[in-house]
This record gives C-alpha cells, structure tokens and sequence, in this order.
C-alpha cells in the first residue's frame, strides 16, 4: 500500500488507505489500515470464542504505532539521519510487537470495554482520514523528501 497512491494518479479516494507522502503519519497509516482489517475480519470469526478479540488487538495497534514512532525518532535522532533499511526493518518489528502484545492480551484474557475499543478505532481512522487531506503542520506529518504536508493539490 506505499505506492498504491501514486500508482492510482493520486486519486484521493486511494489517498485514504495508502500512504500520500513519505511523512512519519502516512507510514503509520501503513501500519494501521492493515491491523485494522485484521481486526474487522477477525471480529467476526474470533469475538464469540475470544471475547477480548477487538480489545486485545486495538492495544496491540496502539503499541505498534508508539513502537514506530518512538523508534524512528530515537534512532534517526541520534545518528542524525533515516537509514531506510533500518526503517523498513523497523516497521515489521513494529507489526511483530504489536500482534504479540495482543495475542499475549488474548491467552491472559485481558479485559476492557470493548465498545471503547471500537470507539478509538473509529476516531483513529478518522484522524488518518482528516490529516491525509488537513494535516497538522508538524514534523509528524511534514514529507521530508519534498516539505510538504498531506495530499498536494
């Protein structure tokens, strides 16, 4: 889903699940619209038999997206630079903690509201939507190849 964007012409319709800009934001939008669908799909065949299915998993998303941030910031902070391997890397390690952090949620049978759960899925995916066309103008969302911010009319 990183170049699904500009493959598509840069349809803005594309723009919402697929990374518009090499910006922190839209790398963690490549993160969560996966773990999302993982969450919607497994909902339906896993939440009678694993109640804490959709509480589990938005803790694990969670956790993968701080994991990414706080990792790329940390290293590239104190070599002063991104090193694209190690970004890449990093975001599998990223997916890895996070599916790891919900299934050890699931076999400990972590509780939580689950309607609280699916409310920050819904405001998250919101916001991905919202910053893709109105981004914050804040190095979180700023393209560092080329400065811009969210979608380039």
């Amino acid at each position: 889903m990183h170049f699904t964007y500009e493959w598509s012409g840069k349809n803005p319709i594309v723009g919402i699940f697929s990374a518009v800009n090499e910006s922190t934001w839209e790398h963690l939008k490549l993160l969560f619209i996966p773990m999302l669908l993982t969450v919607i799909i497994g909902a339906f065949y896993f939440n009678k038999k694993v109640p804490n299915f959709i509480c589990a998993k938005t803790v694990g998303i969670i956790t993968a997206m701080l994991f990414t941030v706080v990792f790329y910031y940390t290293y590239s902070g104190i070599i002063g630079k991104d090193i694209p391997f190690i970004s890449i890397l990093s975001f599998f390690v990223a997916i890895f903690i996070g599916e790891l952090v919900a299934y050890l949620l699931i076999i400990n049978h972590f509780k939580c509201n689950k309607m609280f759960c699916i409310i920050v899925l819904i405001v998250l995916l919101i916001l991905f939507i919202a910053f893709t066309f109105k981004p914050i103008k804040i190095g979180l969302f700023k393209d560092p190849l080329n400065h811009t911010y969210g979608i380039i009319n």
